[in-house]
This record gives C-alpha cells, structure tokens and sequence, in this order.
C-alpha cells in the first residue's frame, strides 16, 4: 500500500455506486485531511460497466466479476452496492474472511443473513459498516450503537421508507387516491415498476430488523417481524384519520415494555401535531425514546444517491481512521457481540394491545350500528368514537367509522370476521392501529 492511502474497490456502479465516486472526487482534499491519508478507488466491478454511462473513474482497475475486487491484494476495503441476497452474500462473507472491512447499503442482506454477516466479521476482527443501509443519510446506525450507548431505549418509531411516505402525504395534501398517487410516483421515478417491495412493508421490515437488534439489543429474526403495507389505505380512511385528529404514517415500531418486545410494521394512525406526523414527502425519520435522554428525533433524506453516499463514505472513513491508528474494530456493528445480544421473545402480533381505528362499509337501515357495535361488545372492545355519514344519491353503502378503546388485536380480529360475513356490510373491514405517545 502506498504511504498515505487507503485503496477502496467497488462493487456495483448504479446510482449510488456512482455517486460515491462523485463524492469521493468532489471531496477528496477534505477528506484526506480528516483522516490524515488518501482514499483512492483502484477496482471497480459492474455488470454495465460497458454499457451505461459511469463516472470518471480514473486509472482504476475495471472489471464485470465482483469476485475480482475481493481477491484483489490491492483493495484494502470492500465496498458491496449491488444490493440483493446472492451473490452479495459470498461476496461480503469472502471480503471479511479474508480480513477486508467490508461496507455495505444491503439492509436485505444483513436483516435475512445478519448472523452469518457479523459473526464472521467479528471471528475476523473486520469492520462491517452498514450505516447506508437505514435512512439513507440519517446517521442512526452510529447514533444507536454510539450516541445513545449509555442510555437504555425503550421505543422506537421509524418513518424508513420513502415510497410510501410520499404516497400517504401525497393522499393526504392532494386528496387523490392510492392507486393515483402510486402510478404518478412510479411516472416520476420514484416507485419501482413492481411496487411490492415498499409499498406492502418489506423494506420497511427488513430496516427495522436491523434498527431494533440496535435499539433494543435483541436478536430479531426477520421472519418474526409483523409486516403490513399500504395496499388497504383508502382516500376516505385520510379523511376520517383527520377527523379524529390524526395522521396514517407507515410506521416501524420497536418497543421493550418491561420485556415484552414488539417489532412490528403497519400502517398507523398518530397525532397530528407530533414531530412524526409533520415529516412528509419521500423524507425518512427516526424517533428514539430512552429511559435517560427521553425523545429524540433524527430527520433527512432517507435515499437518493447523494444522501446514500455520503453515508457509505462515512463508514469508509471510519475504517480508515481506526486503520491508521491500528485500533482495530472497538464497537462491534451492532453495539453488541452477537453472542451478547439478547434471545427475548416477540410478542406475537395477536397478542397487542392497542386502540383502533375502524372503518366498515354498511348498508343505510336502522339497526346497523347496534349489530356491529354488539359484535364488537362480545368480544371485550369497547367504542370510544363513532362517526357515520348520510348516505349520497346513488349510494348503496355509507362509511361507518369507529375509534375504540384498548382492545387485544386477537379479539379484534375475531370481531372483525364476524362482521365481515353479515348481509348489512360490504366488502372487507379496515383497521389501523393508533399510536399516541409521542414527544
């Protein structure tokens, strides 16, 4: 290695690949005076590097085999942004075997094979830096695992995924439904072609996983992640949520109540007013509360590839400041050894309790609302609000809109199958949980 450099090769030169050279270039002078040596790209790999347009990427090696940066003798830290399971997963465990510090945006990956990921890493006393994985540019991952260290977090409630804030707060300033929304935000880029992996909570799952073996020291499998997406939320839901004096934001939600965990993702209404329920657009936010510092809140943008960028280099600079005093690795990725963090049990989603927001679609006659409100009753849940509109010329259904009280998810579901096969109430019922403390 030449005195005063760090070599870097990249695998994957999509946008954020991309930008990373970008920034590195732009940046350069300031960042080799932050950490007292140069960084220098020497080995880029990228299945269209001969068929897209790529920065200028000087006199590095190029190459269409992500195998070739690993085994390179001369790249002295991985950069993995190729996103996906495989190959990115022998890509990266190769990398640390090998005793490189890897850096990676894969939240999939990490979330699905973390054990794997951060026990190799650790046998290898290597860095695995992950903080463009969450958030984008918020740096949550160092302000888990190192700004709030010494406090103990009890909640935590993300707004992770950008797609799906925009097409709520689009829903909610413009009144257009979510199918609209949806083909306008995939029109202007920023919805995939198959939507699937944000809009039913995927993304959102797998960002959680990783925020809440951090937050919470626990091992969270991603299988046993609650997920629900955005599929179901209707015009009229944004609506009657604004009536009630709320805001529906998908929401990850980690929680230790007295070693009750619940890690869980779904659409949820929250006070309007609330630090939460103002971030809008395709923004992403964080809201930690600890026994200590009480609330926090960490806001910007949650992709894009400058914003991803500057979090991937922030990683790389932390390799290369602990290299250069030849500290080694002192935070382990998580905050935690693997072998530390705790084995608590998840409380299964039947078992929440939570006030709801319910919406059926009956038939005008009299004696709806006692039916429903009956079968509601027998199963231990209590109404707090109700709101019931008059019917419209041509209308052959009326929204019937409820709030209710504390009630077990498990009983509400029962509730609500019951309800759903009576003649009165077409189509399927609508539930949203609510959420109400909030800084």
């Amino acid at each position: 290695m030449a005195v005063g450099e760090m070599r870097l090769g990249l695998i994957g030169l999509g946008t954020v690949g991309s930008s990373v050279v970008q920034l590195l270039e732009r940046n350069a002078e300031a960042i080799t005076r932050k950490i007292g040596h140069s960084l220098r790209v020497v080995h880029v790999a990228s299945r269209s590097l001969h068929t897209k347009p790529h920065p200028d990427l000087g006199k590095a090696r190029m190459s269409t085999d992500p195998l070739a940066v690993v085994r390179d003798p001369n790249v002295d830290i991985v950069i993995e942004l190729i996103g996906g399971i495989e190959p990115a997963r022998g890509l990266v465990v190769e990398a640390l075997k090998r005793g490189k510090p890897v850096v990676t945006a894969n939240k999939a990956l990490l979330a699905l094979h973390g054990e794997e990921i951060f026990v190799t890493a650790e046998k290898a006393s290597v860095h695995i830096g992950f903080e463009a994985g969450v958030a984008g540019g918020i740096p949550i991952i160092r302000t888990l695992r190192e700004g709030l260290a010494a406090d103990r977090n009890r909640a935590l409630f993300g707004i992770v995924n950008g797609t799906c804030n925009y097409i709520l707060t689009k829903m909610s300033n413009e009144g257009e439904e979510f199918e609209t929304v949806l083909r306008g935000a995939q029109e202007q880029g920023l919805a995939e072609a198959d939507p699937s992996f944000d809009i039913d909570g995927i993304d959102a799952a797998h960002k959680l996983t990783l925020l809440a073996m951090l937050a919470l020291g626990i091992r969270v499998p991603f299988s046993s992640v609650y997920t629900e997406g955005i599929r179901h939320v209707s015009q009229i839901d944004i609506l009657f949520a604004r009536e009630f004096g709320y805001a529906i934001k998908l929401l990850a939600i980690a929680k230790d109540e007295d070693g009750s965990i619940d890690v869980r993702v779904h659409p949820t209404m929250i006070p309007r007013g609330s630090l939460l329920a103002e971030v809008g657009g395709s923004y992403n936010a964080i809201f930690v509360q600890g026994e200590a510092l009480g609330s926090s809140l960490y806001f910007g943008r949650g992709a894009g590839g400058m914003p991803t960028a500057t979090a991937v280099l922030s990683d790389v600079i932390e390799v290369a400041r602990n290299r250069a005093v030849a500290s080694g690795v002192r935070v382990p990725a998580l905050g935690y050894a693997w072998k530390d963090l705790r084995s608590a049990p998840l409380r299964p989603i039947a078992e929440l309790q939570s006030e709801y927001y319910l919406r059926f679609m009956a038939v005008d006659r009299p004696g709806v609302l006692a039916k429903i409100a009956g079968i509601l009753g027998e199963h231990n849940i209590s109404i707090a609000a109700v709101i019931q509109r008059d019917r419209g010329e041509g209308d052959v259904t009326v929204p019937l809109v409820m709030r209710t009280h504390l009630a077990s998810e498990r009983n509400l579901k029962a509730a609500l199958n019951l309800v759903d096969q009576l003649s009165i109430v077409q189509g399927k019922s609508v539930s949203i949980r609510i959420e109400e403390n909030f800084g």
